[in-house]
């Protein structure tokens, strides 16, 4: 790795607006693995029209891009590892209850939003871009913070339809939303007047695709993880094109020496991918 950071794009905080539910305005929904999800070709079409998001995400619509490094980093697509990272949680049974949890790399918001659904006490979002926040994770999220008037229970997703049910402000409150580099996320949240808790859990799915990134993702997680926190972390065992992968990964972590790592799942299906554990050295 060059370990050349990434343009330092800005943090920001994302506030969820007092009436959630204007936030699903205009929304097309599908369900994708169960939960509540915007249909993406809806919100690139809105990119293409001019009517919402950032140019370097146009751009990137435009060109039938999945990434432009430094300027739009992939978050308006699910990637496959994300479905791996969710099918691990279900199989083992994570246990989510009353854990600080950082969905890092966020995209769609679909790890997060199965820490929130597991009964976690807090869930962060991060994602490069802001419109991928705005036009994507946050709608997803106020979706599926929806609940049924009278019993209290999360709304199920039968169909496309959303219910015409209200969002919960209890579940929305244990959320919050941040875009920009990690470095400069890891920043805002270190130096806020907001009490914060380091991460009992990071989830992060296809965030080591670049050799370059290696660094600030090493920084972020060793910043923001709690001492005896754990990461866990879905990958393509190579990324053809831009160099990035579990082995050189794992290389890089072993040199830094901060964290151990353990390979807790390998997929083999089509392209080989793995699921990958880290936590402190110094973590008992």
């Amino acid at each position: 790795p060059s370990g050349q950071p990434r343009s330092l794009k800005a943090a920001r905080e994302h506030r969820v607006p007092e009436d959630a539910d204007q936030i699903l305005q205009g929304k097309t929904m599908e369900v994708v693995a169960g939960l509540y999800a915007v249909k993406i070709s809806a919100v690139e079409k809105q990119l293409l029209d001019g009517l919402c998001g950032e140019d370097a995400v146009s751009k990137s619509v435009l060109a039938h891009s999945d990434l432009i490094p430094g300027a739009y980093e992939g978050g308006l697509k699910i990637w496959e590892c994300t479905f791996d990272l969710m099918d691990y949680c279900s199989e083992t049974e994570m246990q989510f209850t009353n854990k600080t949890v950082l969905d890092l790399g966020c995209g769609a918001g679909l790890l997060g939003i199965v820490a929130l659904k597991g009964k976690a006490k807090e869930v962060h979002f991060q994602d490069y871009n802001s419109t991928v926040i705005k036009e994507i994770t946050l709608p997803n999220a106020v979706a599926n913070c929806r609940v049924d008037g009278d019993d209290g229970k999360t709304s199920k997703p039968p169909s496309k339809r959303l219910k015409k049910a209200k969002c919960s402000p209890d579940l929305l409150a244990k959320c919050r939303f941040f875009s920009g580099e990690w470095s400069k996320v890891s920043e805002l949240l270190l130096s806020s007047s907001k009490p914060f808790s380091k991460y009992d859990l990071i989830l992060t799915s296809e965030t080591i695709y670049n050799p370059d990134y290696y660094g600030a993702l090493h920084d972020a997680l060793s910043q923001l993880l709690a001492k005896n926190g754990r990461v866990y972390l879905a990958s393509k065992a190579h990324y053809f094109g831009v160099g990035g992968g579990v082995p050189l990964f794992e290389k890089f972590i072993e040199e830094r020496n901060v964290f151990r790592t353990n390979t807790v799942k390998i997929i083999d299906k089509g392209l080989k991918r793995f699921i990958i554990e880290m936590a402190f050295k110094i973590s008992s």
